[in-house]
């Protein structure tokens, strides 16, 4: 079976698959080891790690780098925020997509939402069914679309999002993720709407793992708040080690 067949096919178990979202080769070596049988990068942590923003901030080659190091490392599946495809152009989105199916790539997410001055848009459905039309027309991958209407806080995100998921799903999307969806309402009724197999992601008020299974949600996702956490335990010895001049926090890697 080859990985993307592999891919796919974990997205319909009756558990939900749980990504690992990694940033480099090491945290990547890490989810491996710990098994999960799939990994997402994370654009925020890549783009934080390499002294960007999010949001497209990072030049796509400096982004193919870390994605190249990333699949060198693990032989497991991996899949690519790849935000709204660093072009507007559908036919550059589709070779850029080209460019990460060549060195192992097996999915990618792709967005609605772009940011712009530092805030998320939500922008014209049709530019994204154009964008996955043009890569399902040069090369075979999995695309977990995304929706951005609760992000960008739409005045009727459940409804939008369910109108634009089956607008992806008919211009070929194999997936899709709708970051802050939480309530088990909301979630039912998009579930019941839509017919490819769901991406959420994690939030202190999401249903726990073995519910959303029984809701039929297919895949689960923390994004950078892995990294965020990490982060700001580092920020913290920083300024404990500078600031006291000790080493008490050595203790803690033993």
């Amino acid at each position: 079976m080859s990985q993307l067949s592999e891919f796919k096919a974990l997205h319909q178990n009756q558990k939900p698959l749980l990504l690992g979202n990694v940033w480099d080769a090491h945290s990547a070596k890490l989810a491996e080891k710990a098994g999960f049988q799939a990994l997402g990068t994370s654009s925020h942590a890549i783009a934080f790690s390499m002294g960007y923003e999010d949001g497209e901030n990072i030049r796509f080659e400096e982004l193919f780098f870390v994605i190249e190091r990333i699949l060198k490392a693990v032989k497991i599946p991996v899949s690519v925020d790849f935000e709204a495809g660093y072009s507007d152009d559908p036919d550059q989105v589709a070779k850029n997509v080209e460019k990460l199916v060549e060195i192992g790539v097996v999915g990618i997410n792709l967005e609605d939402g772009k940011v712009v001055d530092g805030k998320r848009q939500l922008e014209d459905a049709e530019k994204l069914v154009e964008k996955i039309k043009a890569i399902k027309s040069k090369t075979e991958i999995f695309i977990n679309a995304r929706p951005d209407t609760y992000t960008t806080k739409h005045p009727d995100a459940l409804k939008e999002a369910i109108r634009r998921a089956n607008l992806y799903a008919e211009a070929g999307a194999d997936g899709v993720f709708v970051p802050l969806i939480e309530s088990e309402s909301d979630l039912k009724t998009f579930l019941s709407e839509v017919k490819i197999p769901l991406n959420v992601f994690t939030t202190p008020e999401l249903p726990d793992y073995e519910k959303l299974g029984e809701l039929g949600v297919k895949r689960i996702s923390h994004g950078a708040k892995q990294y965020e956490v990490l982060m700001k335990k580092s920020e913290e010895i920083f300024t404990e080690f500078y600031a006291t001049k000790k080493y008490s926090w050595v203790l803690e890697g033993k």
